[in-house]
Formats: structure tokens, sequence, C-alpha cells
């Protein structure tokens, strides 16, 4: 399903390039109007509605397609952490998780104890 999805998106793309390359730019660029006159539909005028609204169609493609394929590139993917992440690497070694213990429960055996608080107030004592 994801192959089929990528090859239309592909194709939307090219054909969103070529319609907005074919359109007539303010200079001219490689624009397809015709200088005849007229209303007919290769006036410049029928042509540049016909492309508005192709390139229209195409972008709205280009979009969804977009959408779907970032929803099937999720599709089934739970979230992840490493703060319940069962211990896999050998025990006792350097930086090894404890068995059974998180990553934010060996943080707060790492940290130093906080120095006792003294008994009593101390005098500063003169020499």
């Amino acid at each position: 399903m994801q192959t089929v999805l990528i090859v239309i998106h592909l194709m939307v793309v090219l054909a969103l390039i070529g319609v907005v390359l074919i359109q007539r730019s303010e200079g001219g660029g490689l624009g397809i109007g015709g200088g005849g006159g007229g209303g007919g539909f290769f006036s410049a005028r029928g042509t540049a509605n016909v492309l508005t609204r192709a390139t229209a169609i195409l972008a709205a493609l280009f979009f969804v397609t977009s959408l779907s394929l970032t929803i099937l590139a999720g599709w089934g993917r739970g979230p992840t952490t490493i703060f319940n992440a069962p211990a896999t690497s050998v025990p006792g070694a350097p930086g090894a998780p404890a068995p059974g213990g998180t990553v934010l429960d060996q943080l707060k055996g790492a940290q130093p104890a906080p120095p006792a608080a003294p008994a009593a107030p101390q005098v500063p004592q003169s020499q």
C-alpha cells in the first residue's frame, strides 16, 4: 500500500512541477498562452483558468498523499521511552542499569547525599 501511495505521490509531484512551469508568469516565462484574439480555450485567459484549477487540484492531491504517507509511516508504531527499557547490557558493567530499576532510580542513587544539618547552631570562635 505504501509503495503504491509513493508512486502516486511522485506522479502528482511531477505533474505539479510541470503545470507550474507551464503557467505564464508576469515576465512571460515558459507560458503557452497564445497571442490570438477571442475568448477560445487556447486564449491567454482560458489557459490561465485551466492551469490555475489544475494547480489547485494537484496541490490538494499533494497535500492528501503527503498526509497519507505520514500516517502510514507511523501506523502501528508505539511510543518509545528509555525510562522503562529492560536491561539488555551485561550486569555489573559500568553504567549497567540495576535489575528492576529505572534510569530515574539510578540517577537518584548516584547523587551524593546532602550534608547533615548541624545539631546545634555553631558560635564563631575568636582567637
